[in-house]
């Protein structure tokens, strides 16, 4: 989805349709129009920023869908550590074990190997799965911040809407009055009507100029033994 506010010009052809003779004679067929031409007029540039992706994570919606989906993988995120911290706990043993058999030994290391695995396919798996359930979420608030931005900029006489939430933007430098982010974050909570999440929730930081992503993840539990 394309967030940008594009000025796009259109230039109408007329195209005459063939006389058609009255008699059995078959008349020419009248010329075409020549298109007409539209001459190109400068427009005052008013520039707006915004970090598009910070602004949907910052406003009380977006702070509440996060929070959401959080809450929901806070038993898969547990049940990872937990099983992270007994591979771990086994390594040690294993480091540990000087008086251990090399057979004992061999079948630790196995049994800790196949543990591992394990380990990291179900912190793979519920990764993936937590980051399509975020960006399901994140993306119904996404569309309707959209309309809000444009709406905005609109209003307020605004000509070019670039966001530079992505590290890809090449704007370098800009100043302060240009940043609408703060400001679309506050109209889309007013349209919304969604209040201000509890203190104790996950709550995203004041958009800034530019910043890096702020896609939160589940993090994922060592498993290298701790020395």
């Amino acid at each position: 989805m394309n967030r940008n506010v594009l000025l796009i010009s259109a230039i109408a052809a007329g195209i005459a349709a063939p006389a058609l003779a009255q008699t059995a004679a078959p008349q020419p067929a009248a010329p075409a129009a020549a298109p007409q031409q539209v001459k190109p007029e400068a427009v005052p540039a008013k520039i707006a920023l915004i970090a598009f992706e910070q602004v949907v994570l910052a406003t009380n919606e977006g702070q509440q869908a996060v929070a959401t989906v959080q809450k929901k993988y806070e038993p898969t995120k547990a049940k990872i550590e937990a099983a992270g911290n007994e591979v771990d706990s086994l390594k040690k043993q294993l480091q540990s074990g000087t008086s251990l058999s090399d057979e004992e030994k061999a079948s630790r290391a196995r049994t800790i190997d196949t543990k591992e695995k394990q380990l990291n396919r179900d912190a793979e798996d519920a990764q993936a799965a937590y980051n399509q359930d975020l960006q399901e979420a994140i993306s119904k608030i996404a569309g309707k911040v959209s309309q809000v931005a444009q709406q905005y900029v609109s209003k307020n006489g605004y000509t070019l809407l670039i966001d530079i939430g992505s590290q890809q933007s090449n704007v370098m430098w800009a100043t302060p009055n240009t940043d609408i982010s703060q400001a679309v974050v506050d109209a889309y909570n007013t349209q919304s009507g969604v209040a201000a999440p509890p203190p104790s929730a996950p709550s995203a930081t004041k958009p800034t100029t530019p910043r890096p992503s702020t896609t939160p993840t589940t993090p994922r539990p060592s498993t290298t033994p701790k020395k």
